[in-house]
């Protein structure tokens, strides 16, 4: 969907700074509706997304050209080459009218087969490789460095990979046959499904929700309102036409963009929603998980992570540390990358050496230029603090700890953060480190030196103090010993999943890449696949020529 009479861009708000500003645009401006029972609706005025260069380029003009659109809808600023797209807010009537959409197409939709439903995951993967290039320009525009939005494509594609679609449809439905009957073991759709994605990854968090959909829900999506577009092109552009080819019940899927809270509340309230699939933070996301229980809903929650990369006295020290580095990536600013190191004290300083020097080739840029890791982080006094609680406590100052530009020059008030390494000595006290306890969300990691000690009481300390971390979304190891290896595979249980010399951020098909226990997933988290996590357990037994006083007191 695109709005009329933007092709041609004469701008009233310019940049002194930057000779793109005053450019043509190049392509028409995205404009979306509210989607609601198959149909574009109008809503309560827009909202508006700046592309991520500009935020770069000239913040005064950026934040200037959202303030006079959101005030102004008609105003020529919704012609200048930082502006990217629109998005129609939704009101109460709006919010209540998706949810009342959603219940009547629910039963339709679930009865259609699950070999039916399971199509839409195979043709959204084709349509995903099919639009590869402008789902990284639509991750981009909202300020993505495109190194991070191709990992996040590739990331989406082993979720709905033929592999993992398979097992999917396995755990959704077996039969067994025991004698004169045929058993089956089902899970049925809950209903319908309100989703609520987080700001900072809202374009693959929101693709989660097609998941919700196979099991047989039907979706209400939320677009944050604050960065709306890239849900809505997906949920829009991507996801309802393969809805239309299956001949799915409008009302299926809805999607709108609306403010958080008033949403959240609506929710909650109605009678109509049934699960709630939460992403945000801890603190947040277990108060709303009390709400949901008080109110019926069943609640899902994709909340903080505080993961570990634990290495080992014989762990290949290059390879383990190119894990650790990936908790560097969008600036900290993702949930599943790693936010702790622990480390055997035989082999700290060679890690520490090697984690300072591939540090050094992590950068920050303009979010379309290659090998750019780093995102923009716009309120850093909270990184400041931590670090500065962190030294104040005896922890040492390994590399970073300053802003910088984006050349990367260091700066007082550059809007990115050095990739920093805090080294703690002691496990025993480490989680009187703010630093270790919590989640950053920052590109600051510490690095834990255990005690010396005998390997077996190491071994021993490193497992109960993964186990003990209260948060639970993934934790890696890095070791060749395969004692090592098998004591964290049987004694670790603790998270959503377990990485060992992997990746520690990256997706392979059939585990899952979101859920995990304690902070990251409430009182009922777990590993999350979505079609489960949004379906229910049903048993069915069809018996012919059984007697009942049989089947009950034996023949």
């Amino acid at each position: 969907m695109l709005s009329d009479g933007t092709t041609e861009a004469t701008s009233s708000v310019r940049s002194a700074s930057s000779g793109r500003a005053a450019e043509e645009r190049q392509a028409p401006l995205r404009s979306y509706k509210l989607y609601v029972a198959g149909k574009d609706i109008e809503g309560d005025g827009w909202v508006y997304t700046v592309s991520g260069r500009s935020l770069l380029e000239d913040v005064f003009t950026s934040v200037t050209l959202k303030r006079t659109l959101e005030q102004d809808a008609e105003s020529d600023a919704a012609q200048h080459p930082y502006v990217v797209g629109r998005c129609a807010i939704a009101g109460d009537d709006a919010l209540d009218l998706a949810s009342e959409a959603a219940a009547a197409a629910a039963p339709g939709w679930a009865a259609f087969p699950l070999e039916r439903r399971m199509r839409l995951g195979h043709r959204f993967r084709e349509e995903l490789e099919r639009r590869r290039d402008e789902f990284i320009e639509m991750l981009i525009a909202e300020a993505h460095p495109a190194k991070l939005a191709r990992w996040e494509h590739s990331s989406l594609l082993q979720i709905f990979s033929e592999e993992s679609l398979g097992w999917y449809q396995e755990q959704m439905h077996t039969e067994f046959q025991h004698g004169d009957r045929r058993l089956i073991v089902r899970r049925q759709p809950d209903g319908v499904v309100a989703f609520n994605p987080p700001q900072n990854a809202p374009l693959p968090s929101a693709a989660l929700g097609v998941l919700c959909l196979m099991s047989g829900n039907a979706v209400v999506m939320r677009a944050p309102r604050s960065i709306a577009l890239s849900t809505m092109w997906l949920m829009r552009d991507v996801v309802a036409p393969i809805l239309d080819e299956l001949d799915a019940p409008p009302g299926t899927l809805n999607a709108l963009c609306a403010n958080p809270k008033q949403t959240l509340d609506r929710w909650i309230a109605s009678p109509l929603i049934d699960d709630i699939f939460y992403i945000g933070g801890s603190q947040e996301g277990l108060r709303f998980e009390q709400q949901c229980v008080a109110n019926g809903k069943k609640a899902i929650l994709e909340l903080a992570g505080n993961d570990s990369v634990v290495v080992w006295s014989d762990a290949d020290i290059p390879k383990a540390v190119e894990a650790i580095t990936e908790a560097f990536y969008g600036s900290g600013q993702i949930c599943m990358i790693p936010n702790g190191v622990l480390v055997h004290p035989a082999v700290a300083d060679e890690l520490l050496a090697e984690l300072k020097e591939q540090v050094g080739r992590i950068r920050p840029g303009y979010p379309e230029e290659e090998d750019v890791l780093l995102s923009p982080v716009r309120r850093s006094e909270r990184f400041f603090r931590l670090l500065n609680q962190a030294l104040d406590q005896g922890g040492e100052l390994v590399t970073g700890g300053r802003r910088m530009e984006v050349d990367g020059t260091p700066s007082d008030t550059g809007v990115f953060l050095q990739p920093t390494v805090v080294r703690v000595d002691g496990l025993a006290r480490a989680r009187e480190f703010d630093i270790v306890r919590e989640e950053t969300f920052f590109p600051l990691i510490p690095v834990i030196v255990a005690e010396s000690a005998a390997d077996q009481e190491l071994l021993a300390r490193f497992v109960n103090f993964t186990n003990s971390n209260p948060y639970g979304l993934r934790n890696s190891l890095w070791a060749e010993s395969e004692d090592v290896i098998d004591t964290f595979v049987r004694q670790v249980t603790n998270g959503g999943l377990l990485k060992i010399n992997d990746s520690h951020m990256g997706c392979v098909p059939y585990l899952p890449t979101h859920g995990g226990t304690g902070l990251t997933g409430g009182a009922f988290g777990e590993a999350n696949y979505p079609m489960l996590k949004t379906s229910h357990l049903q048993g069915v037994s069809i018996a012919r020529g059984v007697s009942p006083y049989e089947a009950v007191f034996g023949a």
